[in-house]
């Protein structure tokens, strides 16, 4: 099997990465960075997103698991205790591949420029450059709503703990098939309205921004944030793809999100 493995790249994530490897190619494991079959993250869930982006190309033919070095996290669920553990599960133990739900991101821009199309494991926020983001949603084709406040936010269910949650949104089980729009301090009063609750949508729906005004935005795909220029639309649903993680023991998604946001330290 091919392996790859992506640091934190403090001193203690190197240092797990260097006995990992050195493990896997004992047991005859290749190391190669370019055509990973599986993809070893040390650090943390933003280490493990850096490592979803860099091998996106290839997610039908690559799987993730992670090594947390600090706090516990959605995607890293290995101790630095357990490294000898989880290399003897990959070397000895036939594994299962769980998968989540992608978010896909298409920015359309005008005079016909060529689109741009992301992938999102967690979420996609857009925000304006200057003063308040006026924006209409559109749902499925149709009107929703003119949306004026700080920004927007679309996450995926696996990203709904993250920054969706910090912005009142829902948490949303990884195995429902969806995304969720959460709005950012949006302007209610009597003269503009908007919904003001996250909105759930299926894997059928399709959710599109359109400019009102300006067309310049500042729109963060994960860790990447990007200006964009000259914005004709930005089409959110739920991606074709998967992020496929490999499972070697139980991995109970509401136990985490106890542990993380509930349960005594």
């Amino acid at each position: 099997m091919r392996f790859a493995i992506m640091s934190k790249g403090d001193k203690d994530s190197n240092a797990i990465v260097a006995t990992i490897r050195e493990y896997l190619l004992d047991f005859g494991f290749q190391d190669d960075e370019k055509e990973p079959e599986i993809v070893i993250s040390v650090g943390g869930d933003g280490t493990l997103l850096h490592a979803f982006h860099r091998y996106a190309h290839r997610l039908e033919s690559t799987a993730f698991v992670g090594v947390h070095t600090g706090h516990l996290g959605f995607y890293a669920d290995w101790r630095p205790d357990e490294v000898e553990k989880l290399v003897i599960a990959i070397a000895k133990t036939p594994f299962q591949v769980v998968e989540y739900p992608l978010l896909e991101v298409i920015i359309r821009f005008l005079n016909g420029g060529k689109e741009s199309l992301y992938l999102a494991l967690n979420e996609c926020t857009v925000k304006s450059l200057e003063g308040t983001l006026v924006l209409d949603v559109e749902i499925r084709g149709e009107h929703f709503e003119r949306f004026r406040g700080d920004g927007l936010c679309v996450a995926t269910p696996s990203g709904s703990t993250a920054y969706n949650k910090a912005l009142g949104g829902a948490i949303l089980h990884p195995a429902i098939e969806a995304i969720q729009l959460t709005e950012m301090a949006s302007i209610n009063n009597r003269v503009f309205r908007t919904v003001g609750s996250p909105l759930i949508l299926p894997k059928h729906h399709t959710c599109v921004l359109k400019p009102v005004k300006a067309t310049n935005f500042q729109i963060s795909i994960d860790h990447l944030t990007v200006l964009h220029k000259d914005v004709k639309s930005i089409q959110f649903r739920v991606a074709n793809q998967k992020v496929r993680f490999v499972r070697f023991r139980p991995f109970p998604f509401w136990n985490r999100v106890r542990d993380s946001f509930v349960a005594d330290k």
